[in-house]
């Protein structure tokens, strides 16, 4: 089982030790979107990890003293993560998708303020590669990553996606179309999800997927 939460804190992993009951966990930023082709894979993969290890994603930013930064060696193993350094050892920052296998909890109690005074979730991050036991995962060109903390960074999130659903005309994350591409749903179910909304565009686009049979 994995929980996905919004925003981190190490209280709100604590917390949520009940619901996790012993599982390893997902975690999202809530204002974080990932897209790309093979994403869905590369998630499995961490997830299937997260029984023992934490799998963490890193993206070519220009920017990376506003983030987290992964450095790496020679053999492109990650040696540290350091959060908004003043001089990034990368471009590469650390996304706000995390996996982490299931005393992800009791590492989450020990975490301490930061100098800045807050629980950074590099911290914990810091926990695992001490150990030996983290996995920076790069999303190369084809990925996109738009963090949408701002109100400028929110509207070119919303041009990218207007962009690339007009292109193909398909959407991005529909839900339905999900279950039913991965069965866990079937046509007739799609189809009774869609019934109510069959006027407006939406629905239509459940139907339409219902009857497509060139799913991608």
């Amino acid at each position: 089982m994995y929980s996905t939460q919004t925003g981190w804190s190490g209280a709100g992993v604590y917390f949520s030790k009940d619901f996790l009951a012993g599982s390893a966990a997902c975690l999202v930023l809530g204002d974080n979107i990932f897209f790309g082709h093979g994403l869905p894979e590369m998630l499995a993969s961490a997830a299937t990890a997260a029984a023992d290890k934490a799998t963490v994603f890193g993206y070519r930013v220009s920017d990376p003293e506003r983030y987290g930064v992964a450095e790496f060696n020679a053999a492109g193993d990650v040696v540290s993560i350091e959060e908004k350094p003043a001089k990034p050892k990368s471009n590469f920052a650390v996304t706000g998708l995390y996996f982490y296998p299931p005393d992800v909890v009791a590492k989450a109690c020990q975490v301490k303020p930061s100098t800045r005074g807050e629980l950074e979730i590099t911290s914990l991050n810091q926990m695992y590669l001490a150990e030996q036991r983290l996995k920076v995962e790069l999303m190369g060109r084809g990925f996109a990553w738009l963090d949408t903390g701002t109100h400028e960074s929110l509207l070119e999130a919303s041009a990218y996606i207007e962009t690339i659903e007009k292109r193909q005309g398909l959407k991005i994350a529909c839900l339905e179309e999900i279950a039913f591409e991965m069965d866990y749903i079937n046509k007739q179910q799609l189809l009774a999800l869609a019934a109510p909304l069959a006027k407006n565009q939406y629905g239509q686009y459940l139907i339409q997927r219902a009857e497509d049979t060139q799913l991608i």
